[in-house]
């Protein structure tokens, strides 16, 4: 069977799908997944921690369940390993050890559950062991000596008198695993998600504008009471409020188109937030006002010309790299100057 080639196939070829790219992940990067996937799961953990690497005892990424800062936190411990094939039981006896060591000497909490994730998963023994809590204890226990030297500080842990007792009365049915698709499912909510794995931005929704308030709004003033004034800098009247301009046509028509643009603008930045890293907006925001600064800082008849001058360059503005250029419409690149305005970047008057 044969396809018509798109140019996103020819300039970058066939794309590799998440699971894939994931066997590829440097073991940081792989970490780092992990957490922004815990980090995203606020119905369940308060906070997500990431440890990784030596010293973490045990602890790769942490969930918090409850204040990590009070005695006797509730969390859980995913156990990130990351290896060309499945788990196996030899890979991370260790990972056993160091939790029954660790919390026998109370440098934290028991978890509440111990996940264990790998890209390829746990291997059929391991997976067999980790639905049977008494088999799984047995294996840890006749395997002991074999992977008890957890770190170089503390040397190999002598299963005997009250650490044996804390062994045999440990509730080994908090080890479990989790697939990775169902990680990459819930991941999809992350802004990192797109910039990790690609496949392009969700449609954006059309801004309706009979939903934006008839009154301004507290977070509005400030690029309001501007506009206010610059539209006096020309009329040579004194405007207070917007109510104000009900008799001035050209006044109040530009002021609609404005705060219909503005309120693009703020409908994009809350697009971006749920789809992309958090500074892509504040990216796009310099792309537009690098573009308008000088027209902003040249002197003019009056301040209401200045203001349709840089709008006008603004919607000319062209984005080179910035994913939003996708989904940017000219209301957003005009509203995006009244936005610097309100953040006190620039001043109309």
């Amino acid at each position: 069977m044969t396809y018509y080639k798109t140019s996103h196939q020819v300039n970058f070829g066939k794309r590799i799908i998440p699971l894939k790219m994931i066997e590829h992940m440097s073991f940081d990067d792989w970490e780092d997944f992990i957490e922004e996937w815990v980090d995203i799961k606020k119905t369940v953990y308060i906070e997500a921690e990431r440890f990784g690497g030596a010293g973490d005892k045990g602890r790769d990424v942490v969930g918090y369940v409850t204040d990590k800062n009070k005695q006797n936190y509730t969390w859980d411990c995913f156990q990130c390993k990351h290896y060309k094939n499945a788990l196996t039981p030899a890979q991370v006896y260790k990972e056993f050890i160091k939790i029954l060591y660790y919390t026998f000497k109370l440098e934290y909490p028991i978890p509440r559950k111990f996940y264990f994730i790998a890209p390829k998963g746990c291997g059929t023994s391991l997976s067999k062991l980790l639905q049977n809590p008494t088999e799984l204890k047995n294996a840890i226990v006749n395997n002991w000596d074999k992977h008890c030297e957890i770190d170089t500080t503390v040397g190999g842990i002598k299963l005997e008198g009250e650490f044996l007792k804390w062994v045999n009365n440990f509730d080994f049915s908090i080890f479990s695993k989790i697939h990775t698709k169902n990680i990459l499912k819930e991941h999809i909510s992350h802004p990192n998600h797109l910039i990790r794995f690609g496949g392009g931005l969700p449609e954006r929704e059309k801004l309706d504008t009979a939903n934006i308030p008839s009154s301004i709004q507290s977070s509005e003033t400030t690029y309001v009471n501007q506009l206010l004034s610059a539209y006096g800098s020309e009329s040579k009247e004194d405007y207070k409020n917007v109510i104000d301009l009900d008799s001035k046509e050209l006044y109040k028509n530009h002021f609609t188109r404005a705060r219909i643009s503005f309120h693009h603008a703020e409908q994009l930045r809350n697009f971006t937030r749920d789809n992309l890293p958090i500074d892509t907006f504040e990216d796009f925001q310099n792309e537009i006002l690098e573009g308008i600064i000088d027209i902003v800082e040249e002197i003019h008849s009056n301040n209401f010309i200045k203001v349709k001058e840089v709008e006008r360059e603004a919607g000319k503005a062209i984005i080179s790299s910035n994913p939003l250029k996708e989904v940017s419409l000219i209301y957003d690149k005009k509203g995006i100057c009244h936005q610097l305005v309100n953040d006190n970047k620039i001043k109309w008057t």
